[in-house]
C-alpha cells in the first residue's frame, strides 16, 4: 500500500529521530530529551538523533535580524 502510494518507508525507529528534533525545535532541555530517548549522554542525542529542520535555520536568521535591528 505505502509503494502504491508513493509514500516514503518510515521505519518506527525514524519516529525517534522525528521526536527528538521536534522538541529541540520546540526549545526543550537536551538533557529531559537525552533522558526520554534513554541515552547514556547527550552526544548521541545530539550526534545521531537530533536534525536541523528547515524552519529552523529561518527562525534562526529572523531572531538575529530582530535582535539586531530592534534593539
Amino acid at each position: 500500500m505505502v509503494t502504491k502510494a508513493n509514500l516514503p518507508k518510515i521505519r518506527f525507529h525514524d519516529l525517534r529521530h522525528t521526536h527528538a528534533s521536534l522538541m529541540l525545535q520546540q526549545g526543550e532541555n537536551i538533557k529531559l530529551i537525552s533522558e526520554r530517548l534513554g541515552h547514556s549522554n547527550v552526544k548521541i542525542t545530539l550526534d545521531i538523533y537530533s536534525h536541523v529542520l528547515p524552519n529552523m535555520q529561518k527562525d534562526a536568521s529572523n531572531r538575529l535580524a530582530i535582535q539586531l535591528f530592534n534593539s
